[in-house]
């Protein structure tokens, strides 16, 4: 399980792909505190590392994986947010988030708000977003601020603009979304308890 609370920004070194299958190597500050087998949340994307050498890492994407995720259009030289699982002696900062990518979001629109940043996305989705609710983007745990259907917004403080990858987007960019998994389970009972 993880907060949404990004620990360290990761770079690309390395991308090979065998079968529908493709191994990222990564560099990342905390590299040397890692261990085969660790689950490390990388854009939101709950991954296994599977190899450590030279002071880099490897984890394995799946081809669903690759599908309901924006992995498939990472590159050599990119940035990835990274949280590592939470400690159960640690603080709860962020909400619950499972590692695991709903869909991907298209960002529409960025702007900055005197100090800040406001970021747009539209998703295809049954999935709802709510003002105030809580939302995952590339595994950055954020607050809703304008929710209508299939688009949302958040407004990004300096902070998180400069230490993950918010500032390196654009518009037009794929970015991963996992919803609140509590509001996914009062969908699924709604949908259960109204189908009969």
């Amino acid at each position: 399980m993880f907060t949404g609370i990004i620990e360290q920004l990761g770079e690309i070194k390395k991308i090979d792909k065998e079968g529908s299958n493709i191994h990222f190597t990564l560099s990342a500050p905390f590299v040397d505190e890692l261990k085969i087998d660790q689950s490390v949340a990388h854009n939101g994307v709950c991954l296994t590392v599977v190899k450590m050498e030279g002071g880099t890492y490897v984890v394995t994407a799946i081809q669903e994986t690759l599908d309901k995720t924006n992995l498939k259009n990472w590159k050599v030289g990119g940035l990835v947010n990274l949280e590592r699982c939470m400690p159960a002696n640690g603080r709860f900062d962020g909400h619950i988030v499972q590692g695991h990518v709903d869909t991907t979001a298209t960002c529409k629109n960025i702007r900055s708000i005197d100090g800040s940043w406001e970021f747009e996305f539209s998703y295809d989705s049954d999935h709802i977003t709510v003002e105030k609710g809580s939302i995952t983007i590339n595994g950055t745990s954020l607050t809703v601020v304008d929710s209508t259907d299939n688009s949302f917004s958040v407004h990004i403080i300096p902070y998180t603009f400069d230490n993950t990858v918010f500032h390196t987007l654009k518009t037009g960019d794929l970015v991963n979304l996992e919803f609140d998994i509590i509001g996914k389970y009062v969908d699924r009972l709604l949908e259960k308890k109204f189908s009969k």
